[in-house]
């Protein structure tokens, strides 16, 4: 599509359907894949947990089909992790279009970034949040007290978990992206950190348990990633003078198309 041209609605909406059913598709293949480890996937899924319990402790099920439903979003949940590039990649291929041709060979480097933060933000759930999660609410028990967490339970617990941690961990990315298109500068991030931060811990409060230990460490690295993207548009953000003449364009633009 040349630069500057506008689709009409309708091929949006025909565009995003066709994305979607790629991720779809991509998603589907994943699961089949991941099917056949579905419980060598639940194991690891469950070490932090069993590790955090006393040594006869174990996962319950209650109701009969609970197990095997469990194991079926077990497939699904690593299935989507398999093909987190693929649906990285049609987020960003949405969005291209509307992109100057300059930005747009930046979507590929982005894709590839955003699906290792995503990941690399699932596995410190995994390997830093759990533990000391997981801990502290074995830390309750008592002789009168015992944990039984069934599978169910547990596993939508950790699903949250780890898809919270894989998206927010895409922060840094999505503020240098922004600051690269000049919606945001430095100073604009430095003037609403106060703000950030108060929206950290809220988000938090809803993405996470309700406990203080899990809140502070979702909030803690949010806090850490915000300041490394307040780094990553200082490099890569489109400096003021380059900004002001990007706009005399898009105005001169607009002149002659009118």
């Amino acid at each position: 599509m040349p630069e500057g041209e506008k689709l009409p609605f309708t091929s949006h909406l025909e565009e995003l359907r066709k994305r979607l059913i790629t991720c779809f598709i991509a998603i589907g293949v994943g699961f089949c894949i991941c099917y056949g480890f579905k419980e060598l996937l639940f194991e690891i899924l469950m070490k932090p947990l069993l590790a955090a319990m006393p040594p006869e402790g174990k996962l319950v099920y209650t109701g009969l089909p609970e197990a095997f439903f469990t194991y079926l979003k077990v497939a699904l949940l690593a299935g989507i992790l398999l093909a987190i590039p693929v649906i990285m990649y049609q987020f960003w291929m949405f969005i291209a279009p509307g992109l100057y041709n300059k930005e747009r060979k930046w979507v590929l480097p982005i894709v590839f970034l955003s699906s290792m933060f995503f990941v690399g933000g699932a596995l410190f759930g995994y390997y830093v949040v759990f533990p000391f999660g997981f801990k502290f609410f074995m830390g309750f028990a008592s002789d009168a007290i015992r944990p039984l967490p069934s599978v169910k339970e547990y596993f939508g617990f950790s699903a949250k978990l780890l898809f919270a941690f894989g998206i927010v961990f895409e922060l840094p990315l999505f503020i240098t992206f922004l600051a690269k298109l000049g919606i945001v500068d430095v100073d604009f991030l430095r003037k609403k950190r106060k703000y950030a931060i108060l929206v950290f811990f809220a988000g938090s409060a809803i993405l996470t348990p309700p406990d203080v230990i899990t809140q502070i460490m979702m909030s803690g690295p949010l806090m850490i990633l915000y300041e490394v993207s307040i780094v990553g548009a200082k490099i890569f953000g489109k400096k003021k003078k380059n900004k002001d003449i990007e706009e005399t364009d898009k105005k001169d633009e607009k002149q002659n198309a009118g």
